[in-house]
């Protein structure tokens, strides 16, 4: 767990260096300049909790700040809220941040402690191996909700069907430290009492492995739609939890619709 810990200080200097050396004009001189703000939402079906096996209808935020630069060659809703610091066209990089609901303890989880809603910051890191591929890659550590790091890992071929139409889908992997499995997916002595699962201490490693893919559409130069579906398989300790054994589902499905907007300004 050392080198986990390590990557949030390795990613944050280098991010702060490669700031610092594209400021050139004193301290603030790297806010100068185009900037974007893309807003939207997404509405889905999706479990009712990690590793549930009931479904429901949800909403999420979709935020990306950033300083206006070679425009992107491709975007996911599965990217989280994030600001680019190294924006090349071909590499990119910077913060990022989710927002986390909280977990009550109704009905599969009743007798369980509630997950208090928080967050998750830390970084993000994209770029493209060929002209028609993304891989992204985002470590974040958990604020409130839970107090572990978790790392996203994804790719995505994509291919435009016509000038405003385009398709793209690809691999997705999960990892995650001990503390955030001890949140969604622990039972420890007395919830094992209260809620009649197996006691169940987890560890940290692979969380899960997956498909995503979605069809988007450029309706206006700053306004998409997409309709995207997801699947994912719980491994290791999400798998081995007495929550998903005992009342819920290995296997994780999504689908739904998100909708965007651009807005450019200058600073």
């Amino acid at each position: 767990m050392r080198i986990v810990r390590a990557i949030p200080l390795l990613l944050t200097a280098s991010l702060l260096g490669a700031s610092a050396a594209e400021a050139g004009d004193g301290p603030f001189g790297w806010l100068s300049g185009d900037w974007y703000l893309t807003v939207g939402a997404t509405g889905m079906v999706a479990p009712n909790f990690e590793g549930g096996k009931e479904y429901m209808l949800s909403a999420q935020p979709i935020i990306s700040l950033g300083k206006a630069g070679p425009q992107a060659r491709f975007t996911s809703r599965n990217d989280n809220i994030s600001l680019a610091l190294v924006d090349d066209g071909g590499v990119r990089a910077g913060l990022t941040g989710k927002f986390l609901f909280s977990r009550s303890s109704d009905d599969e989880l009743e007798g369980l402690d509630p997950v208090r809603w928080g967050g998750e910051v830390g970084g993000f890191f994209e770029f493209y191996p060929t002209d028609w591929m993304r891989a992204r890659a985002e470590l974040r550590h958990g604020i409130r909700a839970h107090n572990g790091f978790v790392a996203d890992i994804a790719a995505d071929a994509f291919y435009d069907v016509t000038p405003t139409v385009r398709i793209s889908g690809g691999p997705r992997v999960s990892f995650a430290s001990a503390n955030y499995f001890d949140a969604y997916y622990g039972v420890n002595a007395q919830e094992a009492v209260a809620s009649g699962l197996s006691q169940y201490n987890p560890g940290g490693g692979l969380k899960s492995v997956g498909l995503g893919g979605a069809v988007t559409w450029k309706v206006t130069d700053p306004m998409t739609a997409s309709l995207f579906g997801e699947y994912s398989r719980l491994e290791g300790p999400a798998a081995d939890s007495s929550l998903v054994r005992e009342r819920g589902d290995r296997n994780q499905f999504m689908v739904g619709v998100s909708t965007t907007y651009r807005f450019d300004f200058k600073m």
